[in-house]
């Protein structure tokens, strides 16, 4: 015997007062919004081509499109979030494209992050803006690689861009992606193997999220607790 069930409409259907009013309060409350109202964190990656930002409001992503950018470049990926269904309505109508590349801020991104990153740096429209929430850590992570894949610098001289100007701290788990490039750093002083191909041949994400893990709690308990007694 089948039972048919009353599908619930969606919670964030925007076309709708009370979706549209759910959708602003998840991105004003739920997603911190109130607090991005008057800073940004944006800053230039390339001057004129690609930026960072935190997580635009729609009112954002207006200011952005008179800027000319023609790309948006969400780093939190797609979700079913108010927050994410006003910035794809604000993309649509204020002309810009809106790319959906998800990455982390707490683990050392996979080989497939990697070359996606560098397959979508290659493949859109510019001039782009990054984001992730507080434009700090993810955003971070993908400017060092902007930097490295489309300028052409060095990674040992990219990671200025995973800085505490940006709002990045490397002291928490955030600083997972500086222990990243410091082992790809340590891993090729000698040889100067080039990034990618030490990404393809001989980065194993599991062993640099567990030697972090290590030195962080070490960390941990020198810091918080043995020098308490």
């Amino acid at each position: 015997m089948s039972v048919n069930k009353v599908a619930k409409p969606p919670k964030f259907e925007i076309e709708t007062p009370e979706g549209r009013a759910r959708a602003r309060a998840d991105l004003i409350w739920a997603d911190h919004g109130f607090l991005r109202s008057r800073f940004s964190n944006f800053h230039w990656i390339e001057d004129g081509v690609m930026a960072r930002a935190n997580q635009p409001s729609p009112k954002a992503i207006k200011r952005y499109a008179r800027m000319g950018f023609k790309t948006i470049l969400n780093l939190r990926g797609r979700s079913d979030t108010g927050y994410y269904l006003l910035e794809r309505e604000a993309c649509e109508r204020y002309g810009l494209a809106l790319v959906d590349f998800r990455m982390h801020s707490r683990e050392p991104p996979s080989r497939e992050q990697v070359r996606g990153a560098k397959a979508t740096f290659d493949a859109i429209a510019y001039p782009a803006l990054m984001h992730c929430k507080s434009g700090a850590d993810r955003a971070g992570i993908m400017a060092v690689l902007y930097k490295h894949f489309r300028m052409d610098q060095p990674i040992a001289e990219a990671v200025e861009q995973l800085g505490l100007k940006y709002l990045h701290v490397k002291q928490g788990k955030t600083g997972m992606l500086d222990f990243f490039f410091a082992t790809y750093l340590e891993a090729t002083k000698e040889s100067g193997k080039p990034f990618l191909a030490w990404v393809e041949e001989d980065y194993d994400k599991e062993r640099v999220k567990s030697a972090f893990m290590g030195e962080w709690w070490a960390n941990i308990l020198v810091d918080k607790i043995l020098r308490r007694e």
